[in-house]
């Protein structure tokens, strides 16, 4: 596909149907003051499906599953890297973790979900950190779920590989006792580490996806509420609310509040952080 130089891939009317179609399905919002961000990522689908012009293309991505998934990868945001916001992670080991298992038997199960999970720098993050900083780590089973909507990311955290930024705070002992020799200039983390995290597809604007994920006692969903409008984001709290056992807790990205979202949330400020519980029993 090939168009004049400066042409616009989409008229105004365009534009907004499909930022209004791919908000109602993904809660993130694009408008005119993205326009180049949107009409590029357009036009490599429409080229990539072989579609003439945007109404050939727009009616596939109604009709055709596929070409949807597709186009929400294009769309996705996925910044992420190794100890991300390093100081929740404290959090969870010094007060989160102790009050969810106080009362509990040894053995008891502990779910955690990261979502979005990105290409699998956040979960994984939690399985080293518990394995470095919570002496108790054996004793519970730890279940930990890495959730997106972005399946190209899921198909990369499952591979398990890294390089570059991703790594670049993870200390160099760290790296070598959880990462496989180099290959490439790249690490793949270990098997057992890749087989300690379970990946999985879930939309946080869509109830019946987050339900299937069960409920968990604590939750990572880091810097995605900033790119939703109010709208979105109570709807997404309505559901990361859900997705928590009474008791359990939700950690956002330093930027992002429940404040004036959802206030069923309790606002808790620990020695690392500030977190949002669940209320009822922990």
């Amino acid at each position: 596909m090939s168009r004049r130089k400066g042409a616009e891939v989409l008229s105004a009317g365009e534009l907004e149907r499909f930022c209004e179609f791919l908000y109602r399905r993904t809660g993130m919002t694009f408008g005119e003051s993205k326009r180049y961000y949107v009409e590029r990522r357009v036009a490599e689908r429409m080229e990539a499906a072989g579609d003439p012009d945007f109404r050939a293309w727009f009616g596939r991505l109604r009709s055709d599953p596929d070409e949807l998934q597709r186009a929400i990868n294009d769309f996705t945001i996925n910044e992420s890297y190794f100890y991300r916001e390093a100081h929740q992670l404290a959090c969870m080991t010094r007060s989160l973790m102790p009050l969810l298992v106080r009362g509990r038997e040894a053995g008891g199960r502990v779910r955690v979900l990261s979502n979005p999970c990105s290409t699998g720098e956040e979960p994984y993050s939690i399985a080293i950190w518990l394995l470095e900083n919570w002496p108790l780590v054996d004793a519970y089973n730890i279940e930990i779920v890495g959730a997106d909507i972005d399946t190209e990311a899921l198909r990369e955290a499952r591979e398990g590989w890294y390089e570059g930024r991703s790594l670049s705070r993870l200390a160099p002992d760290l790296i070598e006792a959880y990462f496989e020799p180099p290959a490439g200039g790249r690490r793949r983390l270990i098997r057992d580490l890749r087989e300690s995290v379970s990946f999985t597809f879930a939309n946080l604007v869509d109830a019946a996806s987050m339900r299937a994920l069960g409920r968990f006692d604590l939750v990572f969903c880091r810097n995605v509420l900033i790119y939703f409008d109010d709208a979105a984001r109570r709807t997404a709290a309505e559901n990361l609310y859900d997705a928590l056992a009474p008791g359990g807790f939700l950690l956002l990205g330093h930027t992002e509040s429940m404040a004036r979202i959802d206030d069923r949330f309790e606002a808790r400020r620990f020695e690392d952080a500030m977190v949002y519980q669940r209320p009822g029993a922990s």
